[in-house]
């Protein structure tokens, strides 16, 4: 059967691999991302699938809603919709230009529940579907290198547990997809460890994640013993860990 598919955040290097995932399975897209150059080819990559695509700015939550509802005229329903747009921002410039900060929860957790909200009222009337938020596994404990990302992908992770309570009469499911680093152009200028996996990789575990039903899950998998570890470390150790405390 053929899905109808909307990735939000579509020319982010995990989204654009999502999205040529599905079309590979033929289904019929629908992408919506911020840069008009990369949209345009990657577009012109996975034609015929794509049935429509927009530019559009994130953070002007005001247009979610229309933004949403373009998708949904396009492609006559939604079967999955991904949500894939972050910004990891700059941590210490974050700590002392309140501006800054501002504009980190704005991009990882505002501007996800301005879609949400619209994609959650679709879902729910027409009582089933999925909906996917790609969040990180930074969400699980506050590390002085990127604690204002992680408190906005915290706030994320809590609401989208409301939401899939919420949503689970209709049938509709709601997964929210814990990504530990990935060698993309956010983490450019990060040393790279052999923890950070591929993007391609990725995005095919993304779509098993929705395909399965699963609710929360950590991407890759070997992150979950991981952060447990991280998560219940207590404070007195986890202080004096320069891996995890540290800049």
């Amino acid at each position: 059967m053929t899905q109808n598919v909307v990735i939000f955040g579509a020319t982010s290097a995990i989204a654009a691999d999502v999205a040529r995932h599905y079309a590979k399975r033929r289904a019929r897209l629908y992408l919506v991302g911020r840069s008009t150059s990369k949209l345009s080819r990657l577009v012109a990559e996975i034609q015929p699938y794509v049935v429509g695509s927009a530019q559009q700015d994130f953070d002007r939550t005001e247009e979610a809603e229309a933004c949403v509802q373009r998708a949904v005229a396009a492609l006559g329903s939604i079967d999955v919709a991904i949500i894939a747009h972050g910004l990891l921002g700059d941590q210490q410039e974050s700590e002392s230009r309140v501006e800054v900060a501002e504009q980190i929860a704005r991009t990882n957790y505002l501007s996800v529940v301005a879609l949400v909200i619209p994609l959650a009222n679709q879902l729910e009337a027409s009582r089933g579907g999925h909906l996917a938020v790609l969040s990180s596994v930074a969400a699980e404990r506050g590390r002085p290198r990127n604690y204002t990302y992680a408190a906005a992908k915290s706030a994320l992770n809590t609401y989208l547990e409301g939401v899939r309570s919420r949503l689970y009469p209709s049938g509709a499911k709601v997964h929210v997809i814990k990504l530990g680093p990935v060698d993309t152009p956010m983490t450019e200028g990060h040393t790279k460890s052999l923890l950070f996996s591929r993007s391609s990789d990725v995005a095919r575990q993304i779509a098993s994640v929705i395909e399965s039903n699963e609710f929360q899950v950590y991407v890759p998998r070997y992150w979950r013993p991981v952060m447990f570890a991280v998560r219940n470390l207590p404070e007195f150790l986890f202080q004096r860990v320069s891996g995890l405390s540290g800049r």
